[in-house]
């Protein structure tokens, strides 16, 4: 009797353990299911991706070829405006990406297919929003690595494997956290109308607010102030001083701001705990609304 019940405690842990392989198993499963059919939505309409592309492609030629006579030392030492110009291109592609990230689960609301979803027996709810969120900074990613290419024609050198490994975490930093926020107002407002409504206010209006097309001191100071508080500042600054520098370290100051100057290692915290606050805000407008 009693090697019995000490088979039995024994046989718990390994159940245990098997039941939560074939539960986060059974999780990627059902992530991959729907991030292919997001996929598959592109592959048969791929005009979303291609203006993803082409408007910052655009940005990067015309934007750039107006300050094509500009003097090399007019923004930066040593540097052409293209060069300039082409760090604030990348992480605004990465930015624009991302903002429409939850366009496709509004769709999928308007149009039922979510509350489908919802009553499906899924393992876990949360998969349909993993599923949009890789799926979108996929979907940024491809469209980040044709303006990088596209820069590199434009002046730009190409960057040795630590630096792009820095300058890859920028870009995903940034493209997860604003992901992120654009999923849960995809939840929180009433129509593709209001959200489309939102992403045309917002996009601009940090673009240039931020150090993309002109350094800080070009600004006047109300806008110094609103560029020190804007998060893509600090990111275009951060891929910016990677493209300058060969031997670049994470304690030299990249950005000097009215309250002091921000290093590479800083502005790599900053964005983190920026994501952290967004999946924190996220999960609890999604707790509510999913279950």
């Amino acid at each position: 009797m009693i090697s019995m019940l000490n088979q039995q405690v024994e046989l718990k842990p390994i159940l245990k353990f098997q039941i939560t392989q074939i539960y986060s198993h059974s999780l990627i499963q059902e992530i991959k299911a729907l991030i292919t059919r997001l996929f598959l939505q592109v592959w048969r309409r791929p005009a979303t991706l291609m203006a993803g592309i082409i408007q910052p492609l655009l940005w990067l030629i015309l934007f750039g070829g107006l300050f094509y006579n500009a003097p090399i030392n007019l923004f930066t030492i040593n540097t052409s405006y293209n060069c300039f110009l082409s760090s604030g291109i990348i992480i605004f592609t990465s930015f624009t990406g991302a903002l429409n990230s939850g366009l496709p689960l509004m769709f999928d609301r308007e149009f039922g297919f979510l509350n489908r979803l919802l009553t499906a027996p899924l393992i876990s709810r949360t998969s349909i929003i993993l599923s949009s969120a890789a799926f979108m900074t996929c979907i940024s990613l491809i469209q980040v690595v044709f303006i990088v290419t596209a820069s590199l024609f434009m002046g730009n050198s190409p960057l040795n494997s630590d630096s792009a490994m820095i300058f890859g975490l920028i870009i995903l930093l940034v493209t997860v956290g604003v992901t992120m926020l654009s999923l849960a107002l995809s939840f929180t407002l009433p129509g593709h109308i209001e959200l489309l409504a939102f992403i045309l206010v917002v996009n601009l209006p940090f673009l240039f607010s931020s150090t993309a097309l002109a350094p800080l001191y070009f600004m006047p100071p109300w806008l110094q102030l609103i560029a020190s508080l804007n998060p893509l500042s600090y990111a275009i600054e951060g891929t910016r001083y990677l493209y300058s520098s060969v031997n670049w370290n994470f304690t030299e100051c990249v950005i000097k701001i009215s309250w002091g100057d921000i290093c590479l290692g800083q502005i790599i915290i900053l964005l983190i705990a920026l994501d952290v606050m967004a999946a924190y805000i996220v999960s609890n407008i999604l707790k509510t609304k999913l279950n």
